[in-house]
């Protein structure tokens, strides 16, 4: 059997968002169209960032300092500095610009269903934006892919 691909997959009709959109937009989209990330996409239909609920919900969770140890005057941190920073700045997000991820991982519409899966395995992504070159075609997400497998 043939290898399904993206293009054979994916959903067509993506909800997508803009960097200027703000946070509560942003939180306004996704309950309403009851999906859980969206694609940043420029005026041009590229795609610039992804944003989930998990970026909302960072927003609004508490913030603790890295621990740290003071050993012989010097600090040592135990825990990552700029996860701190990270939360810091999306804990004060106004845009979509704020807290979108700006390293999309995408595919290409003939990307195989295996490589899909691969890569959402290996990422650890729940949706992947699928690509025509840099144009934003579509969006695959693990249920698209079940639902290929099921298929087979």
């Amino acid at each position: 059997m043939e290898d399904l691909t993206a293009a054979d997959i994916m959903q067509p009709k993506v909800v997508t968002v803009t960097e200027a959109a703000t946070v509560q937009e942003l939180a306004e989209l996704l309950s309403k169209k009851r999906i859980s990330g969206a694609p940043v996409i420029d005026d041009q239909n590229r795609v610039v960032g992804i944003v989930s609920e998990g970026d909302l919900v960072s927003i609004d969770a508490d913030i603790h300092y890295p621990h740290f140890i003071d050993l012989l005057g010097n600090i040592v941190y135990l825990e990552s500095v700029k996860k701190y920073e990270e939360r810091l700045e999306k804990a004060a997000a106004t845009s979509v610009a704020d807290i979108m991820t700006t390293d999309v991982v995408t595919v290409q519409k003939n990307a195989p269903v295996h490589e899909i899966a691969t890569l959402m395995t290996e990422k650890q992504v729940n949706r992947l934006p699928v690509v025509d070159g840099d144009i934003l075609v579509g969006i695959v997400t693990r249920a698209d892919v079940v639902r290929a497998l099921s298929r087979r």
